[in-house]
């Protein structure tokens, strides 16, 4: 019952104002973090294609635990996709809490942005429908890398993005993750205080030259990685070569005395 009262009232039945929606603000706030933080170091891991496929396979293999399991094991980039799609769904869950309701609130939210002609109100904008599209590209993303773990490397991945036609959807994904996360993070420093210093105004200045710095250097950094893959898919495609893995050099110079890889 005294959750029934609650709900209806957002007051507990001692006539207190209800602590769930701060709990929860602040677990939205936990996971965007946890998210943001996650992207970029997954376009750093990503982007070990742009120095060369010998290093981004030994990265890869490195994610499988090869240090530790002979061969790695890709079930634990599967185990680790699945954790990160139950934090993006709770985070997303959580995000639509703010969203308009329908498209009156819509107005009236559009309204005041543009009355106000606050930046930072702006940017929320941007930030919910980047959300809205990552919520349907990312889950998309996610499932492939949970069911096709073993299917990651210098060549496969490449397929994937080129022959499978999924460089459309990661065009798509990139600008949402990106304009998201960055905005994400900065809206996240501004409203816990992260950085106020002495001077709060003169960081949040600070703080949004830096995003935009971020966003434009993983963009530039994203779409080189991207049309680092499709470059070796298109070759692959005109190969005949689709559905090969990759083997490092290492091994391809590991000959047997009859020529044949040892």
């Amino acid at each position: 019952m005294s959750d029934l009262i609650e709900g209806y009232l957002g007051k507990t039945v001692e006539r207190k104002k209800s602590r769930v929606p701060a709990k929860l603000d602040y677990v939205q706030s936990a996971t965007g973090l946890f998210l943001g933080l996650f992207m970029w170091g997954h376009m750093l891991l990503v982007s070990s294609i742009l120095i060369s496929k010998d290093f981004m396979y030994s990265v890869t293999k490195f994610l499988e635990a090869s240090f530790i399991i002979e061969g790695g094991s890709p079930i634990l980039v599967s185990i680790a996709a699945f954790v990160i799609f139950v934090v993006f769904i709770t985070h997303a869950a959580l995000g639509m809490r703010k969203l308009p309701g329908n498209f009156k609130q819509y107005q009236v939210m559009k309204a005041h942005a543009n009355n106000m002609g606050h930046e930072d109100t702006k940017l929320w904008f941007i930030q919910a429908f980047t959300g809205f599209a990552m919520f349907f590209l990312g889950s998309v993303h996610l499932y492939i890398i949970m069911t096709h773990s073993a299917e990651i490397g210098p060549y496969a991945s490449a397929d994937r993005v080129w022959s499978e036609w999924m460089w459309p959807l990661y065009i798509l994904l990139l600008l949402a993750v990106e304009f998201h996360g960055t905005i994400g993070l900065y809206r996240l420093a501004v409203k816990w205080g992260w950085f106020d210093g002495d001077d709060p105004r003169a960081t949040r200045k600070k703080l949004k030259a830096w995003k935009k710095s971020l966003t434009w250097f993983f963009l530039i950094l994203g779409f080189a990685t991207l049309a680092a893959y499709m470059k070796i898919g298109y070759e692959n495609a005109q190969a005949g070569k689709v559905g090969e893995r990759y083997v490092p050099t290492a091994k391809v110079m590991q000959l047997d005395n009859t020529g044949r890889l040892a």
